[in-house]
């Protein structure tokens, strides 16, 4: 018998390794989402216990993929009543050989079935907004109020687009697999905001005790390098994976070693890949050489900005404020206005960078995103005004979900909180109660 924390150990780093693949193999054998979410969760929990007794197989995703498999042919069986049912049955029976995570069931090339469902979830029948954010639950496995978040809206209005992606792709009849080359660019725009929020979603995770999930990062880069082999002359996909190289070389310096976030300007930049940098920096260039600028593109000419700057008293924050414009007219967000006030307030000054974050404010649009009030925050205490920054920081409190983030905003809320200040104490009471 193994130890049960082990064990759960286990499963966690399974389904975080795993999720995407068990999922995605599922959906090619029997067609149906619904379903392979459901098998997949069930061998995850039947690995609990079978894990305990039988000890950690040692090529998990196999285990966990055959499990899932024969529940799912269970389930079919016991429906066949009628001659899709069985032909279903009989497709994932004949599916019983051995686990192979480079099947390839068609003949688009790609070796891939996380990219076939990918390619399926942005189908242009489907809204941008569906397809992203179904893929995010199915290949991520993240949950909807995760996914909600990372859109701005509420859960229930993200149940309901999933739940009509899923059944617009069953009524359509749209197939599993990566489309010919001809096809490609009228689903490019889903695939690369799908791999641009799982990379979002390990950079900085929605909520948990740790600020990554380097699991979805990898994931990540690793489908950006398959689009650039897939797409090679399209600027776009060059510049997200330059996008997600120059991010993560700075991956191991955002934590120290008790876990606690490292702002950039503290993170010490020699611990930087700078083979990562380097390839995200040629990667860039070429993709910019092509005359064909995007936002991809765009941030990635931000995070170089960054990421070549000798030291945080280097960086061209005038260049970067100036980027962000340029960016807003691509994706014109809030929150890529909110990035912009951070770099004018570090070009022009923290008076500057206020104003406009007072007029996001008045708008509305970032109501319970946490970086809102950070924001504020920061700019107040930069600014010498102490008490102001604190109410500010602690209405960040209330809505971050990362413990990590929690933790961050708690010190700089306690170095300008006014001594014996109570609704600062409540502020930030309410906030870990619900945690």
């Amino acid at each position: 018998m193994n130890d049960i924390g082990d064990v759960e150990a286990a499963v966690a780093a399974a389904f975080r390794e795993e999720w995407g693949q068990v999922v995605a193999t599922l959906i090619r054998v029997t067609g149906d989402w619904d379903l392979a979410e459901e098998c997949a969760q069930d061998a995850f929990a039947q690995a609990l216990d079978r894990w305990r007794r039988d000890g950690v197989p040692s090529r998990p995703g196999a285990w966990l993929t055959t499990t899932a498999r024969h529940r799912a042919l269970d389930v079919l069986r016991r429906e066949a009543v009628g001659a899709q049912k069985l032909r279903e049955v009989a497709v994932l029976a004949r599916d019983e050989g051995p686990y192979d995570p480079e099947y390839d069931g068609d003949d688009s090339g790609v070796r891939d079935d996380r990219l076939r469902l990918i390619f399926t979830c942005c189908h242009p029948a489907l809204p941008i907004e569906a397809r992203v954010a179904l893929t995010l639950r199915t290949l991520a496995g993240l949950t909807t109020p995760e996914i909600a978040r990372a859109f701005l809206v509420p859960e229930a209005t993200m149940a309901q687009r999933l739940v009509r992606a899923k059944r617009k792709i069953r009524n359509a009849g749209i197939p599993y697999r990566v489309p010919p080359a001809h096809l490609l660019p009228e689903r490019t725009t889903g695939v690369l905001g799908v791999v641009y929020l799982l990379f979002n979603e390990g950079y900085a995770a929605t909520s948990g005790a740790g600020l990554m999930r380097t699991n979805l990062c990898a994931e990540a880069i690793r489908l950006a390098r398959v689009l650039a082999r897939l797409m090679p002359d399209e600027p776009e996909v060059l510049g997200l994976l330059a996008l997600l190289l120059l991010h993560d070389a700075r991956r191991a310096t955002r934590v120290d070693p008790t876990g606690e976030l490292v702002t950039l300007e503290d993170q010490d930049r020699t611990a930087w890949d700078r083979a990562a940098v380097d390839e995200g920096a040629a990667l860039l260039e070429t993709a910019l050489r092509r005359g064909r600028p995007g936002p991809y593109q765009i941030q990635a000419a931000i995070a170089a900005c960054h990421t070549t700057a000798a030291t945080a008293e280097d960086t061209d924050w005038a260049d970067i404020a100036a980027l962000y414009g340029e960016l807003a007219r691509f994706v014109p967000s809030a929150v890529v206005r909110l990035n912009r006030a951070v770099a004018v307030g570090m070009s022009e000054g923290p008076e500057a960078g206020l104003a406009l974050v007072a007029e996001l404010e008045r708008e509305g649009e970032l109501d319970g995103y946490h970086l809102l009030p950070a924001t504020r925050a920061d700019l107040l205490r930069r600014m010498g005004r102490p008490a102001e920054a604190a109410e500010a920081y602690g209405r960040a409190l209330e809505l971050v979900e990362n413990a990590a983030e929690r933790r961050f905003l708690e010190k700089r809320l306690a170095e300008c909180r006014p001594e014996q200040d109570p609704s600062v104490d409540r502020a930030v009471t309410r906030r870990r109660g619900r945690s």
